[in-house]
């Protein structure tokens, strides 16, 4: 790591660059990048999916929210990282462009930054330089020579009413598997293929790249500012017309009634490969994290999975309280009283992603495992049974349970929920404090419900099931039941306790 923090700086005295901002993503904008695409990784050893660094001459800046503070501290070499530990509410760019005195200039890789983040800085006062070629970390490619066909609505169905006197340019990699009904099962935690689309006179092309295009194009391009790297959009340049939302992200985010259907079945198996892993823990002894996470994949497998979702989190005691642990160690054995915290999930025919958290213990729970573990199942329990359609509205519900039912020393410290879909964290929907979750939820809308608090000193539990909005009304995919020896009936209410009788199926 140490070179490649003197190469950055010799780069940054070449360029007569003060402040260089580094990115955890790719060209597309990916939110799971591969490390090997991930420029902050190869930076600070920092490996969690998101977060991006400032440098400097003399100091090292990582950005994290509160699911990745914990695991920061673990990774990072303190000597050279500086750890900004971001509170809820807390936004990165707001804190960025704190350490950046006036009239100093910020470079950016162009082709790993929105034009909307673009324009925040530079809207708030920071000058960039645009720096084209990101030398930090390997570059994205767009092989997709695993491509599937599934089955959906065709492309002309998707695109017929959409009416624009120009094209239309989808950079986003989950509109553009979507729009062409085609998934790549080839890569890790993915059903994405890697590509570009243009809209254009009720037709929909496929690019690689979208350099020709813009080239031979003479009309205006239509765009998200939010989905397009600024490299892209500069390459637009007075052509460019913006779209307040992309239609295909709006169109997407509403599933079908047979995407629907297709959830449901995905979700009686990935509910079927938990409860083996339930087993599997009940059944054996001397067994570790790692044996949990290749066991479970093995389940998901046998259970009709092409691939799993994303990268399990099987979490052992103080390794539960980082929301976004990932090392899943071969040292890390369960003892009697052993708290395990598995999230994880899967890709099955239709290549939409299943999400799921349970937590369980081996052998006999503490009483303080049992207070937080209900104290959580009351704050899903609450926020499923709301009757709001909100997710600003449900997040700030579940929050107000836990305040009067606090726990010292446990937080709760991120969102209640994410939108699922190709990506298994798309937007909308969203649940939690943020702006973006003041909409309303429509039906067949897909998302999470999962509250979580943490403590790094004991452990962490966080529940969650992932749910559909059917009728005005929070339907469960999940059916996996909880844990009843972690569960301390005495402080549920009636209520919550015939709402439990939901979940008693496996």
């Amino acid at each position: 790591m140490n070179n490649i923090v003197e190469n950055v700086r010799k780069f940054m005295r070449d360029e007569n660059i003060s402040y260089l901002l580094v990115n955890s993503t790719n060209k597309y904008l990916e939110e799971y990048t591969p490390l090997e695409e991930n420029s902050r990784y190869y930076l600070t050893g920092f490996s969690g999916s998101t977060g991006d660094v400032l440098v400097t001459l003399e100091n090292i800046y990582l950005f994290v929210d509160g699911r990745y503070h914990i695991q920061a501290d673990l990774e990072v070499d303190h000597d050279v990282v500086t750890v900004v530990k971001l509170q809820t509410g807390q936004s990165f760019l707001d804190e960025l462009i704190k350490k950046i005195p006036e009239g100093q200039i910020l470079g950016i890789f162009s082709k790993k930054n929105s034009q909307l983040r673009v324009e925040y800085l530079q809207n708030h006062g920071v000058g960039l330089q645009y720096l084209d070629n990101d030398f930090i970390s390997k570059d994205a490619v767009s092989d997709n020579t695993n491509i599937v066909k599934v089955d959906g609505v065709s492309v002309e169905g998707k695109i017929k009413d959409i009416n624009c006197d120009g094209a239309i340019l989808i950079t986003n990699l989950e509109e553009v598997s979507y729009l062409f009904n085609l998934r790549d099962f080839s890569k890790n935690y993915s059903s994405k293929i890697r590509g570009k689309a243009v809209i254009l006179s009720g037709r929909a092309r496929l690019l690689d790249d979208i350099d020709d295009f813009v080239e031979s194009y003479s009309g205006k391009i239509y765009l998200d500012k939010s989905t397009i790297n600024a490299y892209d959009y500069k390459l637009i340049g007075e052509k460019a017309e913006i779209l307040t939302d992309s239609p295909i992200k709006l169109m997407k985010s509403v599933k079908t009634d047979d995407e629907i259907n297709h959830y449901i079945e995905a979700f009686k198996r990935t509910d079927m490969a938990v409860k083996a892993i339930r087993d599997y823990i009940e059944n054996n002894d001397n067994i570790s994290e790692y044996d949990i996470a290749e066991q479970l994949e093995k389940e998901f497998k046998r259970f009709g999975a092409k691939s799993l979702s994303f990268k399990s989190i099987v979490a052992k005691d103080k390794n539960s309280a980082l929301a976004h642990y990932s090392k899943c160690s071969k040292d890390e054995i369960l003892k009697d009283g052993s708290l395990v915290l598995i999230d994880c999930g899967g890709y099955y025919e239709q290549g939409l992603a299943t999400d799921i958290t349970r937590v369980f213990v081996k052998g006999k729970p503490s009483e303080l495992q049992r207070r937080v573990y209900t104290t959580v199942l009351k704050m899903f329990l609450n926020a499923y049974h709301s009757g709001l359609k909100i997710g600003y509205d449900i997040d700030e519900l579940a929050r107000k349970v836990y305040s009067e039912n606090e726990i010292e020393g446990f937080v709760f410290n991120h969102g209640l929920g994410h939108g699922i879909g190709v990506s298994v964290h798309e937007y909308p929907p969203n649940l939690s404090k943020n702006e973006m979750a003041k909409v309303e939820i429509k039906n067949n809308m897909c998302f999470t419900i999962e509250p979580g608090l943490y403590n790094e000193k004991h452990f962490g539990v966080r529940l969650e099931n992932s749910c559909y909005m059917k009728d005005g009304k929070i339907t469960s995919f999940v059916h996996m039941n909880y844990e009843k020896k972690l569960i301390d009936f005495s402080m549920l209410s009636d209520q919550e306790k015939e709402w439990l009788k939901e979940f008693e199926v496996l």
